[in-house]
């Protein structure tokens, strides 16, 4: 299984988009994405590292299993 490494926020971003997942809005420096039936938001920090822990926890928040983020950032590509 592969491991999560960190991501540029925008590549980031295009999976959660690939999964569904739309922007509401900005705050400084993150961005706020929501999907119908997720009970809690997505919250991506825009930096250019995003570090392998909070993309966990998005994913978690999400209903993103392990295989399914490989599958959606292979596309993202």
């Amino acid at each position: 299984m592969p491991r999560i490494t960190p991501l540029h926020w925008r590549i980031l971003e295009g999976v959660f988009r690939k999964a569904g997942f739309v922007f509401e809005r900005q705050g400084r420096s993150h961005r706020t994405y929501t999907k119908k039936g997720v009970a809690r938001p997505i919250v991506i920090p825009t930096k250019s590292e995003i570090l392998p822990e909070i993309i966990r926890s998005n994913t978690r928040t999400a209903g993103i299993s392990h295989e399914e983020y490989f599958r959606l950032l292979e596309e993202c590509k």
